[in-house]
């Protein structure tokens, strides 16, 4: 399902006090928005300004168009410029919430597979009061209440016939939703999933953005695969003449497979064999990309991003030093990241070993992923 994600920063944020909306003012280093979008990497994103804000969305590197007077509106100018795109579902969000974690944008895109709609939401814990001048006046019953959280996400063609057909005044696109009488799910959030509001919730998001910086993880990876009859290798995902081909039970692809495993190793989950066996028929053949996607994806559904990376190639041909770039580029482009953040290279094992002798090639993978 293609999916698009708006995120909302056409607010002034009044309470937050400052020269600059709360959207854009510093957070660790950059504007607030900018880590929203960060979770986003690899997703299409909209973001929606108010129009005094352009000079500032014109450093972020990403659209924009212009929002409204209210929330709502400015909902409906985002859904409108993706309207005739192909989007088919959409993700609305808050551009105050810096710290969504990509496990959450994972449940929200899952239980669309299912719904119209999907939410996350927190279960109110504490005791609530009604207060009348400073003094309690009454409490309310907690029972079956929740904190409602963004993203929220949607199929894109009911949320947009339900934004057109409103008459304005609600809270969140949950509201519009249900006025339109879509059912919408509600999915596990995340207590570190906060709205800047106040000064102090900056202090908040700069601790929490503090300890993630502390969650690293690396892995390694290593594969060999012997030569055999042939006229090409596949290698990080490029075709290269060769004398000779690779045997594998996959397309032998050594280097995807180094680097995948490494992937793995850094969640701790095993290596390609666990999640692909090798006595399963439907994986004879299977384009290693395959491998590769899952292990990335799984990272990002856990809540990591890929630092980088690095590929060593061992072999004494074919010669990889012409094809390196195309490999650099391919594997970011299967893992959705930029390229500086993958490296390939090459080295011989002079004339030493099974790779010396030119038996079959072998690669070292190392990747560290990074807690979003």
């Amino acid at each position: 399902m293609r999916t698009a994600v708006i995120i909302v920063a056409a607010g002034r944020g009044s309470r937050m006090g400052g020269a600059l909306p709360k959207q854009w003012q510093s957070l660790a280093g950059k504007p607030v928005v900018a880590h929203a979008l960060a979770a986003f990497a690899g997703m299409q994103v909209l973001l929606v300004i108010h129009p005094d804000d352009r000079g500032l969305a014109e450093g972020i590197g990403v659209p924009f168009v212009d929002g409204g007077a209210t929330r709502e509106a400015s909902v409906l100018a985002g859904l409108r410029a993706l309207e005739g795109s192909g989007v088919e579902a959409v993700l609305i969000h808050d551009g105050a919430r810096p710290l969504v974690s990509r496990a959450l944008i994972g449940r929200l895109v899952a239980a669309l597979e299912e719904q119209d709609g999907a939410a996350p939401a927190l279960p109110v814990t504490d005791a609530l009061w009604r207060g009348v001048n400073g003094r309690v006046a009454g409490t309310v019953d907690r029972a079956g209440l929740f904190r409602a959280q963004t993203p929220q996400a949607f199929r894109f063609a009911p949320i947009l016939a339900a934004h057109l057909a409103h008459q304005g005044g609600a809270a969140d696109d949950v509201e519009v939703a249900r006025a339109a009488g879509l059912d919408v799910a509600i999915v596990e959030g995340e207590e570190n999933n906060l709205k800047l509001t106040y000064p102090g919730d900056f202090v908040r998001a700069e601790a929490i953005l503090k300890g993630r910086e502390m969650d690293v993880r690396i892995g390694n990876g290593y594969d060999v695969h012997a030569f055999c009859e042939g006229d090409h290798v596949w290698l990080c995902g490029v075709n290269v003449p060769h004398a000779r081909g690779l045997l594998g039970h996959s397309d032998a692809d050594v280097g995807m497979h180094a680097l995948t495993d490494a992937i793995y190793g850094a969640l701790a989950e095993g290596d390609i064999g666990r999640h692909f066996p090798p006595s399963e028929p439907q994986w004879k053949g299977a384009a290693s990309h395959i491998f590769l996607s899952h292990a990335i994806g799984l990272a990002r559904e856990r809540g990591y991003r890929l630092g980088n990376c690095d590929v060593t190639l061992v072999c004494e041909r074919p010669k990889i030093g012409p094809h390196a770039l195309a490999m650099q580029a391919e594997l970011a482009r299967i893992m959705e990241v930029e390229a500086g953040r993958v490296s390939v290279k090459a080295t011989t094992s002079e004339r030493l070993g099974f790779t010396g002798r030119e038996e079959g090639i072998a690669a070292l993978a190392t990747a560290t992923l990074v807690r979003t």
